[in-house]
């Protein structure tokens, strides 16, 4: 029996997020060893380890979910997540220009270099934009194909994450630099 299509077109879609994450990662190599040779500082290595292990679950969970468990494609749910996945990787790309070589998947700051007022970054109220669509892509991204639990359990982790570690090592990173 052949799988569905929708699962196979799934996969393709998971496996290309995962190539734009790979390439990001590219990036921020690139970046990182732009930010040391200025004196860069780096913060919070210690939850980066389990960042890059989450994102990972997220879409290995993704598929494991849809393939072992099942999960079928209901449109309804599915194209409106798609859409909003893949703004959010749009998001990401804009994002990652506005910050120029300031953007990392790590937190590294370079001691007195102005905080970005470009692209999201220009409205003050909303200081991890980059934070907010990957709350909204971790649960867009499983549920194109109904992957309830990936999703849940995701959206648990990730706040643990981002409330407890990420978000607070970076804003002390950020306020250390500018002084």
């Amino acid at each position: 029996m052949a799988p569905p299509l929708s699962a196979v077109l799934f996969t393709v879609f998971v496996l290309l997020v995962g190539v734009e994450r790979i390439n990001e990662l590219f990036i921020s190599r690139r970046h990182a060893a732009l930010a040391f040779a200025r004196g860069g500082v780096e913060s919070g290595r210690g939850h980066f380890p389990a960042m890059v292990l989450l994102h990972t679950g997220l879409l290995i969970g993704s598929l494991a979910e849809v393939w072992l468990l099942g999960r079928p494609f209901i449109a309804l749910l599915g194209w409106p997540m798609f859409a909003i996945a893949v703004l959010c990787q749009v998001g990401r790309l804009w994002i990652i220009r506005s910050l120029g070589d300031q953007w990392n998947t790590r937190v590294i700051v370079v001691p007195g270099d102005q905080l970005s007022r470009r692209g999201p970054y220009r409205w003050a109220k909303l200081p991890h934009p980059n934070y907010l669509l990957v709350v909204i892509e971790g649960a867009a991204i499983p549920l194109v194909h109904t992957a309830f639990i990936t999703a849940a359990v995701f959206a648990v982790l990730n706040a643990v994450l981002l409330i407890g570690f990420r978000i607070p090592a970076e804003d002390r990173a950020l306020k250390a630099a500018v002084r």
